[in-house]
């Protein structure tokens, strides 16, 4: 909770220094480099069957690329803390995509814990709203945050899917990442921009934070905490990691926290609380690696 409540903040040092295809590309370059040193150094498994690589594949260029393409887009335009407030949805969409694809169960109080929490994710934006007759890029940046929490949601359930199939651990989080890598690239290449980055002192350290803990040590820990609870449940780490990148954002960026925020919040956390409670009836489903 405490690296995701940060690595929102932590983004901008890298759109300083960088165009965000080029910022994701060497972020993820950076991160399975490390890896799959690390997994070589300590003799981890790194060869899989070629119907693996695909499933490691469509991971990594969900999970490590498109998701953070559209994160580091939309922080063009909002400030990193309504990002991460984005992404508070998570849970909720984890849960409606495990419906769609695992076959999960939806009970009615899912449902209205994840009404409560659409409608605390309103309440933190409403004021950010009101700004829009002013020209404020809101809506931009609103539109690219639900589309990585979409991308998230899509590669927690191969991460699910994965996980049943036995492919998880270093070796498999390496390969997805260097996947990740490949296809942020390739963006970049599509593109057509300059490839520039301003190698500062604030640029490297971003870089080696959101490299090391924010990608290796962060998915790690996580990957292995779907494992045992399920995507869904997993994913309320990023709602208790909101509150802190809204308060860095806050501290850092001038965020306006005001009672429509603190509201939103209590929302929020009390709607995943309720919808992410165990039922005696029900076990969790296990998700993906």
């Amino acid at each position: 909770m405490l690296i995701w409540g940060t690595t929102w903040y932590a983004i901008k040092f890298q759109l300083a220094g960088s165009a965000p295809d080029v910022g994701v590309a060497i972020r993820f370059t950076l991160a399975a480099g490390l890896l799959l040193a690390w997994c070589t150094a300590r003799n981890i498994r790194l060869a899989v069957d070629w119907r693996t690589q695909v499933w490691l594949a469509v991971l990594g260029v969900l999970g490590f690329s498109a998701s953070y393409l559209l994160v580091y887009y939309a922080e063009l335009h909002i400030v990193s803390g309504l990002v991460a407030v984005g992404y508070s949805a998570l849970p909720l969409v984890n849960m409606v995509l495990a419906r769609i694809f695992l076959g999960t169960p939806m009970s009615r109080r899912v449902a209205l814990g994840g009404a409560c929490g659409l409608v605390g994710i309103a309440l933190i934006f409403w004021p950010e709203f009101e700004r829009l007759s002013t020209g404020a890029p809101l809506l931009a940046g609103a539109m690219l945050t639900a589309g990585a929490v979409l991308a998230s949601g899509l590669a927690n359930m191969v991460v699910a899917r994965n996980q049943t199939k036995g492919i998880d651990g270093w070796g498999p989080l390496a390969l997805a990442m260097g996947w990740g890598a490949l296809g942020s690239w390739a963006y970049v290449a599509l593109a057509g921009g300059p490839v520039r980055i301003e190698w500062t002192t604030a640029y490297a350290l971003s870089l080696l934070y959101l490299a090391v803990f924010g990608s290796v040590l962060a998915f790690g820990a996580y990957y292995v905490l779907i494992a045992r609870i399920g995507a869904a449940r997993s994913a309320y780490v990023g709602v208790m990691a909101t509150v802190l990148a809204l308060l860095v954002s806050a501290v850092f960026e001038g965020y306006d926290w005001r009672w429509a925020t603190v509201f939103g919040i209590a929302l929020a956390v009390a709607g995943n609380v309720l919808a992410l409670q165990p039922t005696s009836r029900s076990t969790p489903v296990k998700s993906p690696a």
